[in-house]
């Protein structure tokens, strides 16, 4: 009987252990990628700024080929919406709306998750010319986790910088054979 105590009471130690190091780590977490293309900063950023084109290269949109989209507004727009629903779990329920946009430079959206857990991110996309057709193009997304799952913040931060990596990626992959 003390060895099944000793292994309750290790158990009960190590995780106080784990929620009093969530007390100390940041919830909130910022992800970024970067890439270039061979593509003019305007075709780049024209390209970037029509959310329904993510349907081509975000992972997430491409895990599930049965992906349920909706759209309001108009595409390219400051309020245009995009909704999705699957039956995937990693991909859920959700919404991103563009709620900036600097024409040529710089597009904000704001990412609200309804399933299978409920956030409120925001992301950005800006271009920098490099040359006559070269681009830079940079991912940013900006995330908070509440108390204790922020303990997972240094994983969930790495994993959102390699699906961005990807992202990226695939987008300069459509870029490049146009």
């Amino acid at each position: 009987m003390s060895v099944l105590k000793y292994i309750l009471l290790s158990v009960l130690g190590l995780l106080l252990l784990a929620l009093a190091i969530a007390l100390f780590l940041p919830k909130n977490f910022y992800s970024e990628a970067e890439i270039v293309v061979e593509r003019p900063k305007k075709e780049t950023f024209d390209f970037i700024k029509n959310v329904k084109n993510q349907n081509r290269y975000s992972k997430w949109f491409l895990l599930d080929p049965n992906i349920k989209m909706r759209y309001s507004g108009e595409d390219g727009k400051v309020g245009f919406i995009s909704y999705w629903k699957s039956d995937i779990k990693d991909v859920g329920v959700g919404e991103q709306e563009i709620v900036k946009i600097s024409e040529g430079e710089r597009m904000e959206v704001e990412i609200r998750i309804q399933e299978p857990f409920v956030s409120k991110d925001s992301a950005f996309t800006r271009v920098e010319s490099l040359s006559e057709n070269r681009t830079k193009i940079v991912s940013g997304y900006y995330g908070k986790m509440h108390y204790p799952t922020n303990l997972m913040t240094p994983f969930i931060r790495n994993m959102i910088s390699e699906d961005m990596k990807g992202n990226l990626e695939r987008l300069k992959k459509i870029l490049e054979e146009k």
